[in-house]
């Protein structure tokens, strides 16, 4: 083959070439003319020959190019290395990516595709075919980028975000999406769902591929409304509203699909907390009721009903006022200004007007009702009805003052028991001895009135009561019809009781082993003229050989005790014991009533 000069490193023809040496013309012509850039490379590096679309391509001319070892120019050394090695092996080079140096300094980022000459095995020569994608790779970084800036966006995002292919398998998750799901799922492993397990919202396992994504991506549509139940691996549960959105190229064709999963626990639990709320309102017994800043009942619950006599019906969508007298109604205004900034109204006591008219005592509670930016925009009123508190005030207030009473006629008796007793002590041990012995009988009736709510006691409760403490006292015969004790009846017929027993403990029945008490009482008469009559008789009791008389129980049996039930009273000494009988009106004494055993 015949070589054709050249002039300024193009080849030229000449007439009459013909056959290979016209090939070898084409081929070198298109080796210096051609739109790709090329160069030939020896198998020591050295740039043996290079296009002009090589050199415009970097800007180099070609003295400052041809002739230099290639990994002149490229960024990394490694990079010609690397490639002249595999060249050696035999190996064809394919879009094999570098960067290189032009001559202003930039970096151009190309690929390479070579092949190498061979002479007896060896390499002699490299055929370099040089593809400019500086621009492509700028726009591929942007991508990446813009990739980058869209990730960070939404692992900044506090709601689960993750995408998929077209055939489901995860290609990013965030976060969030793995906080919620309480693990990390396997990009390009793990299908459909970021979940653990899953489970429909009536509590029914949901496998995988036949979740609301999945039917997202398999019908390519989007899927909303389908609120399911996942289970991390911990063995937790929450419940969740996933929307997943099926994504689509330029032409419309299925690529994947994105899925936000909103977490629902903090709804579910705030729902349960109004239920719960609801449940607690609307079977109060009090009066729960709420208004607008102008008055206008919102709800009304069965206690409200109960309370005020109107259904809830009848209540929402009026005013207020209507619950509220005439001679009241200055109060409405003056809560509504204290609710506006923002206080709140404790125990108010006033009156309310049910739906038939009626006046009812109520205690009210009033507080601020605000909306979710805070603002207030109505109250909560509760209403709970005072008559039976008031009711009980009263007869606190009654029985404060009859116990009042009752203490005053205690100290009386006290006083005359300490100054009889005084008058007859013959030490001040004999003196503390009887007055701590009829002060503890005046509290054994005191203890009978408290237990019966000063309502009064039977005669038998009484004696019993006031025999207990002497030795045989419970074989005291008792026999009448139920009589109940008023209350002042008990306290003086209490302490006659008690002086009756200790004198028969140091002188009568009580005293030793022998003899019987019998205690008896009957009523006579009708109407107001109805005598009580009440005796005291021992007998067969031990040999007396004095009995005291003129003592403070002498005073108690015949003066103090019979005058205080308004009737008369007979004290009767005998060698064997004593006898005490007492008539007075039924009504000075208490009342009547059947039989008593």
């Amino acid at each position: 083959m015949t070589e054709m000069p050249q002039a300024d490193g193009i080849a030229t023809v000449s007439p009459g070439m013909e056959g290979d040496e016209k090939r070898d013309f084409d081929y070198q012509d298109f080796f210096e003319n051609g739109a790709v850039a090329l160069r030939l490379v020896g198998a020591d590096g050295i740039i043996l020959h290079a296009n002009q679309a090589e050199l415009d391509l970097l800007g180099y001319p070609a003295a400052e190019y041809i002739g230099r070892h290639i990994g002149e120019y490229y960024a990394e050394q490694a990079t010609s290395d690397d490639i002249l090695g595999r060249l050696a092996r035999g190996e064809k080079i394919v879009r094999y990516p570098v960067r290189m140096r032009a001559r202003d300094g930039s970096i151009k980022h190309l690929e390479i595709t070579s092949s190498g000459h061979f002479r007896d095995g060896r390499l002699v020569n490299a055929r370099c075919f040089t593809v400019d994608v500086t621009d492509l790779e700028r726009t591929r970084l942007e991508l990446k980028q813009r990739i980058n800036t869209y990730h960070q966006i939404l692992d900044g995002l506090p709601v689960a975000i993750y995408t998929t292919d077209r055939d489901g398998t995860i290609t990013y998750y965030n976060s969030a999406a793995a906080e919620l799901a309480g693990r990390q799922p396997l990009i390009g492993h793990d299908k459909w769902c970021v979940t653990f397990k899953l489970f429909t919202a009536d509590g029914n396992e949901l496998p995988h591929d036949e979740c609301p994504m999945a039917i997202a991506l398999k019908e390519n549509r989007p899927v909303r409304n389908q609120e399911a139940i996942a289970q991390r691996p911990d063995g937790s549960f929450f419940p969740f509203l996933p929307h997943p959105t099926p994504l689509r190229d330029e032409n419309g064709e299925l690529i994947g699909a994105v899925n936000m999963l909103l977490d629902l626990t903090d709804r579910q639990r705030a729902e349960e907390v109004k239920q719960h709320l609801s449940a607690i309102v609307e079977s109060s017994f009090d009066a729960i009721v709420s208004k607008d800043l102008n008055t206008i009942i919102k709800s009304w619950n069965h206690g409200a009903e109960r309370l005020f006599g109107y259904t809830a019906e009848e209540a929402i969508g009026k005013s207020v006022t209507m619950l509220i007298p005439d001679d009241h109604q200055d109060e409405e205004p003056r809560i509504l200004e204290r609710i506006r900034r923002g206080e709140r109204v404790e125990t108010l006591e006033t009156v309310r007007r049910r739906k038939d008219g009626s006046l009812v005592p109520v205690s009210l509670t009033i507080s601020p009702v605000r909306n979710a930016s805070g603002q207030i925009v109505g109250a909560s009123k509760i209403a709970r009805d005072i008559t039976s508190a008031r009711e009980n005030e009263q007869r606190i207030r009654m029985l404060m003052r009859e116990v009042n009473h009752r203490v005053k006629n205690q100290y009386s008796v006290i006083l005359s028991m300490i100054r009889e007793t005084n008058k007859r002590s013959e030490t001040p041990d004999q003196f503390e001895a009887q007055v701590r012995e009829r002060i503890m009988a005046l509290s054994r009736s005191h203890d009978l009135l408290v237990s019966g709510d000063w309502k009064g006691a039977t005669i038998k409760e009484l004696l019993t009561a006031q025999a207990k403490p002497f030795p045989r006292g419970e074989f005291i015969d008792m026999d009448g019809p139920s009589v109940v004790l008023s209350p002042n009846a008990v306290q003086h017929l209490g302490i006659a009781f008690h002086e009756l027993a200790t004198n028969s403990a140091k002188y009568g029945v009580l005293s030793g082993d022998d003899g019987t008490i019998s205690v008896s009482w009957k009523t006579t008469g009708s109407g107001e003229a109805r005598l009580f009559h009440l005796s005291w008789v021992e007998k067969d009791g031990p040999q007396v050989q004095s009995i005291v008389q003129g003592g403070f129980g002498s005073v108690v049996l015949k003066r103090v005790a019979p005058t205080a039930v308004g009737g008369h009273a007979n004290l009767d000494y005998g060698s064997h014991g004593i006898s005490w009988t007492l008539e007075a009106p039924l009504a000075g004494v208490g009342t009547s009533a059947s039989s008593e055993t």
